[in-house]
């Protein structure tokens, strides 16, 4: 029987990233996500955005592998971008007595940047100017995407809590019209 866990996700952080620490050091970061599906409204007949919101994860993996470094320094809340990654079940048993708990989250293995970074550097820091760059095969077409593109993978977990923050939408610094608040994934 084939078996397949891959997820792809172009979406907001709905809060600011926050360090996970394993033995005393930063060794991954969690965020909450939050990205859109439409729905007829049965009553208005109209297309609606239902927001879901997705909690996350990455790690920094061996010595070459700062991915978890990099989203904790350059992403916040209300940034966009695409993600690459799979789905993990977290259980755990609940302290007041709740019995058994289980939540599905994200596990980040890959994401780029999609909004323009306000400093004009790369996505790596080098200072050169950030250009853009054609669309990748997975993501949508009609859409280039900034580097940034690093690979990672699953390491020990957290049964983390639920940082179901308000959402922000963050500066729009891409090109074109300002998106409307009908445009925000949440």
């Amino acid at each position: 029987m084939a078996n397949l866990n891959k997820v792809m996700l172009i979406g907001r952080l709905t809060v600011d990233p926050k360090p996970i620490e394993v033995r005393g050091s930063v060794a991954g970061a969690k965020f909450g996500f939050a990205v859109n599906n439409r729905k007829l409204n049965q009553s208005s007949q109209q297309w609606e955005n239902v927001p879901v919101f997705i909690d996350m994860e990455i790690w920094n993996r061996g010595e070459t592998s700062r991915q978890a470094d990099r989203v904790l320094q350059t992403l916040k809340k209300g940034s966009q971008v695409y993600i690459e990654g799979h789905l993990r079940m977290d259980q755990w048993d609940d302290s007041n007595g709740g019995g058994k708990r289980s939540k599905l989250l994200v596990v980040v293995e890959n994401f780029q940047y999609l909004d323009a970074r306000q400093d004009g550097m790369s996505s790596e820091g080098e200072g050169a100017p950030v250009a853009r760059q054609p669309a990748r095969a997975a993501a949508p077409a009609s859409r280039g995407y900034q580097g940034g593109s690093s690979r990672g993978g699953n390491n020990a977990g957290y049964a983390g809590e639920d940082d179901s923050e308000g959402p922000s939408t963050g500066g729009y610094s891409g090109k074109g019209a300002a998106p409307s608040d009908d445009d925000i994934p949440f």
